[in-house]
């Protein structure tokens, strides 16, 4: 594996941010992080997205790992990185890219025919093989109606749940509990022809699902994902008769891709207190992702410059990064921490993840690292990042909701290694409640449809013009509305300000701290003598 390392230079007359306010429990230094809220403004993060939209604009509309307009992304941040001060390695990598290569269709031939509508209806599973079948249907271990809670179904997660499945059918099964791919490969190994998953019928769990299997799904059968409303609509009918379903899907896996992480590293700091920061950087292939995840890619870049501008020079070495092939299965963030020997993971002192910071109809999610909301927890010291992003919103007045740790973003590497991890989310394609209405401002309906979080969720018109990139011109008008005119694109610009001030309030956090996360041993002497040997070297803009 090639790695490409920039060194940093010297900037003169740097002075760091000490602060002055009481210290919270979870750090043992007081840390005043409004300097560098103030200095990260929505403009800022703005101009990136924008050089991401135009990225995305000169190749072929999108920025997904293995393309054009992903390398441009990743020349554009390394550089940006790289005159400010930063030691910036770019780390390259294999991956297997996926695209589609013609329409996907689902139709149900009977009973009482209907042709339901791709990037309406279903979403053709990233990473699903291709296939045009026509078979029987038939449901495997479904929970219906649904369970009180998200995850209360198992529906083909065991090799046995499929143990009266008869080889040649199609297989109706539904989000819960394990990874999609897991439910398309038990029904490949069962003799299925092709899978069908839907939602799992929560409040927030019933829109249609665009799933992903990753780039290590390998069954050659068309997977898709549709909403509850069409699988429990299938799954009655299953009730009263036989049901034919038709499934084409056109796919194209390459394999042994080229594409890469960015990571820059202040170069002060002890090395044994090692603060992360990640976003991944890539889209999907459908567009220029400038949500998903342009808004944690963008927020924290122009975080770093800002750090980088104001002289700041942290304790602790704050390490950002920014990943490739997230969307095919958390491919570059793995790849990282697979990289790393057990000295340098035992360094990382946390890790905090930024994935989708601006959705147009958001909610501000916390990762419930504490697992008091979800019963997941995260390693040892995450309960304590949680407090600390909880703490921050209630500080401005601002609700805040735990969100699962449920292995969808670059965390999952992380909390598997045994590193402390928390972060930020603003909410996908599951549909938003009155309740949050009530606390976030938005919609939870249009037309008597729910509203999700993101309507362009892992589409096209996830772009800074969703309208002219296919979205619903009616629905974005009521939404814009809604929020007073905030919306720019896909991007809610009031939810990029307040998670951009969260977010640099974090890392500056951590940054100036002299505990562990988890407020335990101090830094080793050794760590102070290597950080003493570089302390010659700071930021220059």
């Amino acid at each position: 594996m090639k790695t490409n390392q920039r060194m940093a230079v010297a900037f003169i007359g740097a002075a760091a941010l000490v602060a002055t306010a009481g210290a919270p429990a979870y750090a043992a230094v007081p840390t005043d992080t409004a300097e560098l809220r103030e200095a990260v403004t929505v403009d800022g993060v703005m101009d990136h997205l924008a050089a991401l939209q135009d990225i995305a604009d000169a190749n072929d509309g999108t920025r997904a790992s293995g393309t054009p307009g992903y390398d441009a992304s990743v020349d554009y941040v390394a550089g940006l990185l790289e005159d400010a001060g930063y030691e910036v390695t770019v780390q390259e990598f294999l991956f297997n890219s996926f695209r589609e290569l013609s329409d996907p269709v689902f139709e149900r031939v009977s009973p009482d025919p209907m042709a339901y509508v791709a990037g309406e209806d279903f979403f053709t599973a990233e990473y699903s093989g291709s296939g045009d079948v026509t078979a029987e249907l038939q449901a495997v271990d479904l929970v219906l109606p649904p369970g009180p809670e998200a995850g209360s179904s198992t529906s083909g997660c065991e090799p046995e749940d499929f143990a009266d499945f008869v080889e040649g059918n199609i297989a109706l099964v539904q989000r819960g509990t394990c990874d999609f791919s897991v439910k398309a490969q038990n029904a490949f190994d069962a003799g299925a022809v092709g899978v069908i998953i839907f939602n799992e019928g929560q409040e927030g769990r019933t829109d249609t699902l665009n799933p992903t299997l990753g780039d290590q799904f390998s069954a050659d059968l068309p997977v898709v994902g549709t909403s509850f409303e069409i699988g429990d609509e299938l799954a009655g009918l299953l009730e009263e008769g036989p049901v034919t379903i038709h499934l084409a899907t056109d796919t194209l896996i390459e394999l042994d891709v080229p594409t890469a992480n960015v990571i820059a590293e202040t170069p002060t700091g002890r090395d044994d207190r090692v603060v992360m920061a990640g976003a991944h950087l890539d889209s999907v292939p459908d567009g220029a992702g400038i949500n998903d995840n342009g808004s944690g890619s963008a927020a924290l870049l122009e975080i770093a410059l800002q750090m980088a501008e104001l002289g700041i020079e942290p304790r602790n070495t704050v390490r950002f990064a920014w990943w490739g092939a997230e969307e095919a299965g958390l491919v570059g963030s793995q790849t990282y921490v697979d990289s790393l020997d057990k000295r340098a993971t035992k360094d990382i002192s946390l890790y905090l993840n930024f994935d989708m910071v601006a959705s147009p109809n958001f909610a501000r999610f916390v990762y419930d690292g504490d697992g008091s909301a979800f019963g997941s927890t995260g390693p040892n010291g995450s309960g304590g990042i949680e407090r600390l992003f909880t703490d921050y919103f209630a500080s401005q007045g601002l609700v805040s909701e735990p969100t699962a740790f449920d292995g969808r973003s670059d965390y999952d590497a992380f909390i598997t290694a045994g590193i402390p991890a928390g972060g930020l989310f603003t909410g996908a394609e599951d549909a938003k409640t009155a309740e949050q209405v009530a606390w976030y401002g938005g919609l939870a309906t249009f037309e008597g449809e729910p509203v999700s979080y993101d309507p362009c969720y892992h589409q096209a018109c996830d772009s800074l013009d969703p309208v002219g990139d296919g979205a619903d011109a009616e629905l974005y008008a009521a939404l814009d509305a809604a929020y007073g005119g905030a919306l720019e694109g896909n991007i809610n610009t009031i939810a990029l300000d307040e998670m951009s001030d969260a977010i640099a309030h974090a890392v500056l956090t951590y940054a100036m701290s002299t505990s562990a996360v988890n407020g335990t041993a101090k830094a080793s002497p050794t760590a102070a003598e290597r950080t003493a040997d570089r302390l010659g070297s700071h930021f220059r803009r």
